[in-house]
């Protein structure tokens, strides 16, 4: 049992102005296996408070200092790499097999890259008679999902605290015990008030940090439904708002494509972390004319994913991470199949020997039109979408028939029509034949999957104000 009685503000452990506190439930149990504050408004004003004030000072630190504090952070997760993948697999259910690689090495990654990235970064340009001059945007109010909940933690205060942000953390209340640790880390390493961590439920704490006139700027990752809320509530004080969505990505197979390999492939893409990804490749566009051998490589994938305890060794896919996740995934697929949708494995049936834990059946649906709720709306579980397509233009037309822009695959023996396709996908990211993901590369989405980009050099970019200055 994890208990985490205090918030982290200006540099201490100090109370709640509060006296609620959340429980955090192991998606795999059901059991309690922590708490933390449930915060106030209070505390969100003494957290921006404190990062106010330390906002000068920080920002006005050396590229050097701040790389080595990153530096230092990257070299504090590796040498808790087990606790924390520990932490991830009963918070979130992945299976602890992945955790270390996939949410906490990602994490380390993240301040490393970032370190790298701000090291080669120019802060100064000359354009003609002007210096242009980027600063820090400032204080930064920085909520993060449960799903990847070290990594979006991460992807947040690293180029924050890069280009001289003070922060104010509000991590996901169903995933917030990596959070505690992380901030055991920075403990020492920063000046007081420079990162400041706020738990609590997204109403009262969230909208309180998104809101707040002294926050400058917002970065926050979660469901499009949530990021329109979290742009309005930022509209009063026209603060900058980064948002990473939703997602209903599409996986093109061409018909020169290996087939075996590229629905193989994608079945695991669409059920990494058990579906819960928003750049899970769910939408599986494959020729009109080998659309049955692809549902039986699809089905056969799928049996792989058998559902499982996380902390078993050879366990494929966990549970989801909730109670309340779960029935809104079993309400997708009765949709599914209740608009016409055709169901060749899973279902909404709890997986037979498993009596606990929020577990939903790795499912798979064909003969899915583009009209249907489950090729259209994101289900973040492990149901993927058999669509059928007539050709490259038809698969295009398809996978761009969306409110969504997140992310694409496309398969093909010809690397440039490959290459080709991608370049008309209306996506943040494609990748080609399976190619893995890059954690120095840009991630964001089109359209309502958000805006501004993560990662790398972009990411530290959206954390800077541009002044030109006239000689």
């Amino acid at each position: 049992m994890r208990e985490h009685e205090r918030l982290y503000l200006d540099g201490a452990w100090v109370p709640s102005e509060g006296s609620g506190a959340i429980e955090v439930v192991e998606a795999a149990t059901e059991e309690v296996m922590g708490r933390v504050p449930a915060g106030v408004p209070a505390d969100v004003d003494r957290a921006v408070a404190a990062a106010r004030a330390a906002f000068p000072a920080w920002s006005q630190t050396s590229v050097a200092e701040r790389t080595e504090v990153l530096s230092e952070v990257a070299a504090g997760i590796n040498a808790r790499i087990d606790e924390l993948a520990d932490l991830v697999s009963a918070e979130v259910g992945m299976p602890r097999a992945q955790t270390p690689l996939i949410q906490v090495a990602l994490a380390m990654v993240d301040f490393s890259n970032t370190a790298a990235a701000l090291a080669e970064h120019s802060a100064e340009t000359v354009v003609g008679h002007s210096l242009v001059v980027r600063e820090p945007v400032g204080v930064v109010g920085a909520i993060a999902p449960w799903n990847f909940p070290l990594h979006q933690v991460a992807a947040k205060v690293a180029p924050a605290l890069a280009t001289g942000c003070t922060v104010v953390l509000k991590p996901s209340e169903q995933a917030p015990l990596t959070a505690f640790v992380l901030f055991d880390i920075l403990d020492g390493l920063l000046p007081p008030g420079v990162c400041n961590l706020v738990t609590g439920a997204g109403p009262a704490v969230g909208r309180a940090l998104v809101a707040h006139p002294d926050v400058d700027m917002v970065s926050f990752t979660g469901s499009t439904p949530t990021g329109r809320q979290v742009a309005a509530d930022a509209a009063p004080t026209v603060k900058r708002v980064a948002l990473e969505l939703g997602g209903k990505s599409a996986n093109l197979i061409l018909d020169d494509a290996d087939l075996e390999r590229a629905v193989t492939d994608g079945v695991g893409k669409c059920y990494l972390n058990a579906g819960q990804a928003c750049q899970a490749l769910t939408r599986m566009l494959v020729p009109s004319e080998r659309l049955a051998e692809a549902e039986e490589i699809a089905v056969a994938a799928a049996a792989i994913y058998e559902p499982g305890d996380p902390f078993a060794p050879d366990t494929l896919m966990g549970p989801l991470v909730s109670s309340a996740q779960r029935s809104r995934v079993r309400d997708d697929i009765l949709r599914a199949t209740s608009e016409g949708a055709r169901l060749l494995t899973g279902g909404v049936e709890a997986p037979e020997h498993l009596d606990r834990g929020y577990y939903v059946r790795p499912t798979v649906f064909s003969e899915v039109t583009s009209g249907m709720a489950v090729a259209r709306e994101e289900i973040f579980g492990p149901v993927l979408a058999l669509m059928a397509h007539d050709g490259d233009d038809h698969a295009v037309a398809l996978a761009n028939d969306s409110i969504y822009g997140l992310a694409g695959g496309v398969w093909s023996s010809d690397p440039d029509r490959a290459l080709s396709v991608a370049r008309r996908l209306r996506c943040g990211q494609v990748e080609l034949n399976g190619a893995i993901f890059n954690p120095e590369a840009p991630f964001g989405g089109y359209r309502q999957s958000g805006n501004g980009r993560e990662l790398g050099r972009a990411g530290l970019d959206e954390y800077l104000e541009t002044k030109a200055i006239q000689r």
